[in-house]
């Protein structure tokens, strides 16, 4: 679900080659044209109640861990914000 939105959201890219992608730590940046909203965008989800998505320090941008306790609730409210945040930009 959450690599299909970010395939889809113009204002953000994956970081590993499709192929490679992990199930359980998905990451992921803006967009070159949108990097200036990184900043904005983790503080857009923070007062969504989004936690944790700091990416790694050395590659920066967001990772969504998707551990198997976690609901699929959880992964649909980072989708709706990063469509909520899509249609602000």
């Amino acid at each position: 679900m959450l690599y299909g939105e970010i395939d889809r959201n113009k204002l953000f890219v994956g970081t590993a080659a499709k192929e490679d992608r992990s199930r359980m730590n998905i990451c992921f940046v803006m967009a070159p044209e949108y990097k200036d909203l990184e900043a904005d965008f983790m503080k857009f989800a923070t007062e969504r109640g989004m936690v944790g998505l700091k990416g790694h320090r050395s590659v920066g941008g967001f990772r969504a861990s998707c551990y198997n306790a976690l609901p699929k609730e959880s992964v649909q409210a980072l989708i709706d914000c990063m469509q909520e945040f899509e249609k602000l930009h």
